[in-house]
């Protein structure tokens, strides 16, 4: 036998793993260590009062938006790079229904909170 798997691979499997093909779990490390680290500076930053809400707000959403953009790179594997356009599309997709759901409930909250106030 030529040490060949009986789908006539000949290890391919495991040479594909460790070339690059899948992510390692270094990587899951670092995404995991830097989501916790943005987490526990924004929640620091409120929670200490350090700054005046009119600025800790701004940099809090800052924050938040960086650990998107490492759960997208991390976790999600989207990267500009990316030889899969599905996946791209597919964000974006997600990203629109996503700001078409938030945007909406804050309009409709907005009216109702304007339309049932007293003496209106």
């Amino acid at each position: 036998m030529d040490g060949s798997t009986p789908h006539g691979h000949g290890g391919h499997d495991a040479a594909h793993a460790e070339s690059g093909g899948h992510i390692s779990l270094q990587a899951y490390m670092i995404g995991f260590t830097l989501s916790v680290i943005l987490t526990a500076a924004a929640f620091g930053l409120v929670m200490a009062g350090v700054m005046p809400a009119s600025t800790a707000i701004p940099v809090a959403f800052a924050l938040g938006a960086v650990q998107m953009a490492v759960h997208v790179v991390c976790f999600l594997h989207l990267t500009p790079g990316s030889a899969k356009s599905w996946n791209g599309v597919a964000f974006l997709f997600t990203v629109v229904v996503v700001a078409i759901l938030v945007g909406g409930s804050l309009w409709v909250m907005y009216n109702l909170n304007y339309n049932m106030m007293p003496g209106a």
